[in-house]
């Protein structure tokens, strides 16, 4: 069977003789995030209780939690929050002007708030959003001073359920907040859809449907234009149509059109598409509304796999948290581009949003930069998770009240708030109901025959079910049912989300595969993602032929990734994790995240990075990594040859990736496991100029060159070949620290109090060697009028403050990010670390 979903476009009865410039900017919606105040209480009071001069002046995004000290005595209810304290109540308000014309109506936008937000304006209640990842408005227009002066916008988020979530979630007003302002006569927020049912790179026949609003008392009519234009800011078509709009009323409509030789939008070329609609009364444009969008189509087939614009695929995907290191989870567009490029580099083309909606910035930038996207709604359904041990509800704990309080009222809007919020952006190719859902139903973890079964003697990753269908089948029929049945749940979530889109299938991350597709819950899935059940690939394939099948959520191991190639009928897998994220921890303090990352938080890579980089792109590449034989996974058999203390234990990997280094500083004549991950047919190592031999990627199942080398001080090269032509890489012995070398990821930005600087400072020797194992305290300096964000050397034990200027490296080095703010200058950075300085960097601000 094939699902097929053509996605994303325009409408237009004429397509364009001419070319002409459109402006496609939206100027009835602004940034609203500078300048607000902000209290933090560890008690529930009122907004009048607050003293004035209490306040401190933030910017959203807001994260205060990051904003604290890590702290062991939290104990297990860290669990979540990472030792970082998460308990309060924080208030909000923001003072600002807005005057307004009798035709005018105003919206308030928040794109996040963590969690339980209540919103007011000049002291009446707008309402209640208890879920934090979904976006949200209010129509303030009546609320406003009638002078338009000295309104007064309060939030107050009630975060005394700290430990409500199973990793960290940061709280207070973590994502971007917008006021719009628009005619009476107006497209709604989030009142268009635009979709194609033909793609092809001749043609794409597409539609964009309308919502057109009148808020005036009498009928009105309109003109409603869309011109379509492409990345080279080309009108390439544009219709028209006349409309009559009832009074107090909303029309729902559409408009068709023809695009000819549309650029298609895919991972390596993410050609964007802009319609910009225009109500025109009384010869006036009274509004204007822009809907960024891409051409593409796809399609998953259950024997083939996946097909992007015609074009069979392997979905190499990450699952990403949605905090970044030390901005918590205010992360700025800057930072989140810099983690995704890292990805990018590496060979990823898929992110999944776990365990919970996107970001409006993050969304924008996997539009641009090429990536798929899965957008998940929910972790928890009907019955809540434990927070602290990550599987059964232990005991009924306040703090521990998450989103299940919440769900039977709020799911429905919460879900349809996404759809319609995210449903323009190309990169979006799939919607995830839910994640592991199925351990908070009893009766359905109880049907595997394995699930907490502890007189089973399997594995769960690399066992099948212990019992056959007909076995499962007779369980669900005789063990007794909850309050709530999970088949029910999905098929209502999945029909929530069809009724707002059906371009895109409708999946899950399901934990218990087995027992899934016998309950009804995969009957409400159009592809089917399995958690860590790679060993199922081929029994889904063969009991549910007609599915298609994929990996939601995997380990960043080999093994996993040569069992989807093998497999032309799963669709590509998504990797846990791109980066750490902090919570979720099961290793004792002073361990903060949880470190399955092929990046950690800094976004500095660690091994499994370059292992997959090494099978997903095809830029010739060699990563050198060394141990101790002592402390690898090698030893040498009765031949001298390197091989697995535990033969096949590759096979068997979990989350976290061995513990190598990345340097040549040794003891004399220590031998040396040395291991690189590389896409080339065969690579020469040279010790000081000595070849050790040629070896042929094919002699390797777990796709790791090894050597074992006698240390001698000097310097590794590995000479590799891939499609003729030849790389090198190099690992040279380094001296003693006596310089740090600062490096920027940019060398100007805007001052525009959203723009940041990546700034990394690395130990070197006196010959310029970077120094990885002499790690040093560094205290940065800068000069000029830039707020410093924080530190972060990416280490998983690294428990100092992040809003500092001071950090001690890990492997010999540390990142340092700044922020613009409203002035354009030249900024000046300098570290300096026990005696050793760096040379002056200038960021140019403007």
């Amino acid at each position: 069977m094939k699902y097929f979903y053509n996605l994303i476009i325009i409408s237009i009865l004429m397509t364009s003789c001419h070319v002409s410039k459109i402006n496609k900017t939206n100027s009835a919606e602004v940034n609203f995030n500078l300048n607000w105040d902000f209290y933090l209480s560890q008690e529930d009071i009122s907004f009048d209780e607050i003293k004035s001069d209490a306040y401190k002046k933030v910017n959203i995004p807001h994260d205060w939690v990051v904003e604290g000290s890590f702290d062991q005595s939290l104990g297990e209810d860290a669990k979540g929050t990472g030792y970082l304290p998460g308990k309060g109540y924080g208030y909000y308000s923001k003072t600002f002007d807005k005057p307004l014309e009798k035709d005018q109506v105003v919206y308030v936008l928040f794109d996040g708030v963590y969690n339980n937000a209540t919103v007011s304006i000049n002291g009446k209640k707008l309402g209640f959003h208890p879920y934090g990842y979904s976006p949200f408005y209010f129509d303030i227009t009546s609320y406003l001073n009638k002078n338009g002066k000295d309104n007064l916008l309060t939030v107050k988020v009630d975060h005394s359920n700290f430990a409500d979530s199973r990793w960290y979630t940061g709280a207070g007003i973590y994502r971007e907040v917008s006021l719009i302002t628009e005619n009476k006569l107006h497209v709604p927020v989030w009142g268009t859809f635009v979709t194609s049912s033909q793609v092809s790179k001749e043609q794409a026949t597409v539609q964009i449907d309308l919502s057109l609003e009148n808020k005036f008392d009498k009928n009105k009519d309109v003109i409603v234009t869309t011109s379509f234009i492409n990345a080279e800011n080309d009108e390439v078509a544009t219709i028209s149509n006349n409309f009559v709009l009832n009074a107090n009323k909303t029309l729902d409509t559409s408009q068709k059109a023809t695009i000819n030789h549309p650029d298609l939008w895919d991972t390596e070329n993410a050609k964007l598409y802009t319609a910009v609609t225009t109500i025109q009364n009384n010869g006036e444009i009274v509004d204007r509304y822009t809907t960024v969008f891409g051409i593409r189509s796809i399609l998953f087939d259950a024997d083939k796999g996946f097909f992007l614009n015609g074009k069979n695929m392997k979905i190499k995907g990450v699952c990403l948290h949605h905090d970044a290191g030390l901005v918590g989870t205010a992360v700025p567009r800057g930072v989140w581009k810099r983690r995704l490029q890292i990805l990018k580099d590496g060979g990823t083309n898929a992110i999944r949003v776990s365990h919970n909606p996107a970001s409006k910035v993050l969304l924008e930038l996997c539009d641009e930069m090429g990536f798929l996207v899965q957008d998940e709604f929910f972790d928890e359904w009907d019955n809540p998770k434990d927070k602290r041990y990550n599987q059964n509800e232990r005991s009924v704990d306040a703090i521990t009240r998450g989103y299940g309080e919440y769900f039977q009222d709020w799911a429905q809007k919460d879900l349809k708030n996404v759809v319609l919020s995210h449903r323009n952006h190309p990169s979006i190719f799939q919607w995830s109901i839910g994640n592991e859902i199925e351990w908070t139903y009893p009766r359905n973890a109880a049907a595997t025959g394995f699930f907490g079964n502890m007189n089973w003697n399997g594995n769960y990753f690399w066992s099948e079910p212990p019992y056959s269908t007909e076995k499962i089948k007779e369980q669900l029929a005789t063990l007794p049912k909850g309050k709530y049945d999970i088949g029910e749940t999905a098929k209502k979530l999945s029909k929530w989300t069809k009724e707002l889109d059906t371009t895109r299938p409708v999946t899950a991350n399901l934990i218990l595969p087995s027992v899934s597709h016998l309950s009804g819950y995969t009957d409400a899935l159009d592809v089917i993602g399995y958690s860590y059940r790679r060993i199922l690939y081929d029994y889904g394939h063969q009991n549910y032929p007609d599915k298609p099948i994929m990996g939601t959520e995997n380990l960043a191991q080999y093994h996993e990734w040569k069992a989807v190639m093998e497999r032309p009928f799963i669709s590509g897998t998504f990797l846990w994790t791109g980066a750490d994220y902090m919570g979720e921890i099961r290793d004792p303090w002073p361990v903060r995240v949880q470190p399955s990352g092929l990046l950690n938080t800094a976004s500095f890579p660690r091994g499994s990075y370059y292992m997959m980089q090494s099978l997903w792109s095809e830029k010739p590449m060699i990563h050198i990594a060394t141990q101790t034989m002592q402390k690898s996974l090698y030893k040498l058999d009765a031949h001298q040859n390197i091989v697995e203390k535990k033969p096949g234990k590759w096979e068997h990997a979990l989350w976290k990736w061995q513990d190598v280094n990345e340097h040549w500083n040794y003891n004399k004549e220590e031998t040396i496991a040395v291991e690189m991950y590389s896409n080339c047919e065969a690579i020469e190592l040279f010790l000081n100029g000595t070849s050790l031999g040629k070896k042929n990627l094919t002699d390797f199942e777990d796709h790791i060159y090894k050597w074992a080398v006698p240390y001698q001080e000097g310097e590794l090269i590995a000479r590799g070949i891939k499609n003729g032509k030849e790389i090198t890489s190099t690992l040279t012995t380094a001296k003693k620290a006596t310089k740090i070398v600062l490096s920027a990821d940019v060398e100007s930005i805007n001052a525009n109090n959203e723009d940041v600087v990546h700034i990394i400072a690395q130990l070197v020797d006196d010959k310029g060697n970077p120094v990885k194992t002499d790690d040093q305290k560094i205290t940065f300096t800068i000069d000029g009028n830039a707020k410093l964000l924080g530190v972060d050397s990416g280490w998983i034990k690294n428990i100092e403050k992040f809003q500092s200027n001071k950090s001690t490296t890990y492997n010999g080095k540390t990142l340092l990010i700044i922020q613009a703010k409203d002035t354009q200058e030249k900024v000046s950075i300098t570290a300096n670390a026990n005696g050793l300085i760096s040379d002056k960097i200038t960021i140019n601000i403007q």
